[in-house]
C-alpha cells in the first residue's frame, strides 16, 4: 500500500475520531440528552467549545472528499512520488492540528487550513504532472 493510501486510511480514522469528540463534548450540558433524543427541530446552544469542535469537523468534511479523490486517482493510475507523498502527509498533519486549534479558539486554525490546502494542491499537481 502506498504512503498516500495510508494517509487516506489515517485521515478517515481521524474523521471518525472528530465525530466522537464533537458529539461527546456537549454531553454534560443540562438538557442535551433530551434534545439529542428529540427530532432536533429547534437548535440547542452547545456552548463555545462544543460548537467550535462541530464547526471544525464540518470544515474537515469540506476538504476530505478532495484529498480522498486525488489519493484514489494516484492509486488507480499507479502513481506515487515524493510530491504526492508530501502533499498527503501535509494535508493529514495540518488537519490533525486544525481540530484542536479551532476547538481552543486560536488563530492557528487559519494557517493549518491553508497548509492542508497546499497538501491537496501538491497531490493534484503530482497527479496532473504524471498524466502529461
Amino acid at each position: 500500500m502506498t504512503q498516500e493510501l495510508w494517509v487516506l486510511v489515517l485521515a478517515a480514522i481521524w474523521g471518525l475520531i472528530q465525530i466522537l469528540v464533537a458529539a461527546a463534548s456537549p454531553m454534560t450540558q443540562k438538557g442535551y440528552w433530551e434534545w439529542n433524543a428529540s427530532p432536533r427541530d429547534t437548535p440547542f446552544d452547545l456552548g463555545p467549545v462544543p460548537a467550535r469542535l462541530r464547526r471544525a469537523y464540518q470544515n474537515y468534511l469540506e476538504t476530505f472528499p478532495f484529498i480522498a479523490a486525488l489519493i484514489v486517482v494516484t492509486a488507480i493510475v499507479g502513481h506515487s512520488d515524493t510530491l504526492s507523498q508530501w502533499g498527503a502527509w501535509l494535508y493529514l498533519g495540518a488537519r490533525l492540528l486544525y481540530f484542536p486549534a479551532y476547538g481552543a479558539g486560536t488563530k492557528l486554525r487559519s494557517p493549518c487550513y491553508l497548509v492542508s490546502l497546499v497538501g491537496i494542491g501538491l497531490v493534484a499537481v503530482s497527479v496532473i504532472g504524471s498524466a502529461l
